[in-house]
């Protein structure tokens, strides 16, 4: 079951949920360090992980699966989402170098169907990460958060996941070691929570980040027809009206 869309909003812009933000990003980035030119997809709630490309892919944006509603994104200028059906995502084949899953696996009920789809628009080269709670953690036994939602992985059954579905898992690294508490002083330790756990608790992080590229060879020769995809797009943001309008 997925997470709405207004209470994942409401969520990072929680301090727990920028030191959330904050610790994954620089894990994301470590796997992408450069994204130059390369198109890139969200899917899922990945528009929080999504910012620092913008500037440096070719084309950034991210789908919301119509189960979870859409919220604007980003916060000022054209819109780059839209809401869609997660099973026929509305873009060529071939079209993405990157796709970027947070809040979308341990969620959707059409996973092989999403994943398919995801299979389908990566180009040859691709790589996909997804972000999904870790079975064994703190933070996918509580529903304080929105990773305490959906079904929570182990890193063999993230990795069997990926590879029954036409996807080489490449690594898997662990994040989130801080515990799940609004405490400030806790928040504030977040940093070295993260430097220890990397040590000592690897087994019991919070998520799990797991890269994948795409197998060609796996891949089923039939086609199948072509179909026509649905896409739910959002409405604009509201514009104020003028004084005494």
């Amino acid at each position: 079951m997925y997470n709405d869309a207004i209470d994942l909003r409401d969520f990072y812009a929680s301090s727990l949920g920028a030191v959330a933000r904050r610790i994954l990003r620089a894990r994301i980035r470590e796997a992408w360090p450069d994204l130059r030119g390369m198109r890139v997809l969200g899917v899922g709630y990945a528009t929080p992980y999504l910012f620092p490309f913008r500037e440096e892919g070719e084309r950034v944006i991210a789908v919301m699966p119509a189960p979870q509603g859409v919220v604007h994104w980003p916060r000022e200028g054209r819109g780059l989402v839209a809401l869609a059906d997660e099973s026929e995502l509305p873009f060529p084949d071939v079209s993405m170098d990157r796709v970027l899953l947070v809040h979308a696996l341990e969620c959707t009920e059409q996973l092989r169907p999403l994943l398919r789809e995801i299979w389908r628009v990566m180009t040859e080269g691709g790589r996909l990460i997804a972000v999904v709670p870790n079975r064994r953690g703190i933070w996918a036994q509580l529903d304080r958060t929105p990773f305490g939602t959906g079904h929570p992985y182990t890193p063999s059954q993230a990795s069997r996941l990926l590879r029954d579905n036409m996807f080489a898992p490449i690594r898997t690294t662990a994040a989130l070691f801080v515990p799940p508490s609004r405490s400030r002083m806790m928040l504030a330790s977040a940093r070295a929570w993260e430097k220890i756990g990397a040590r000592v608790l690897g087994t019991f992080s919070g998520v799990l980040i797991i890269e994948a590229g795409k197998q060609i060879y796996a891949a089923d020769t039939a086609r199948t027809p072509a179909r026509s995809r649905r896409v739910y797009a959002p409405l604009p943001p509201a514009t104020p009206a003028p004084s005494g309008g």
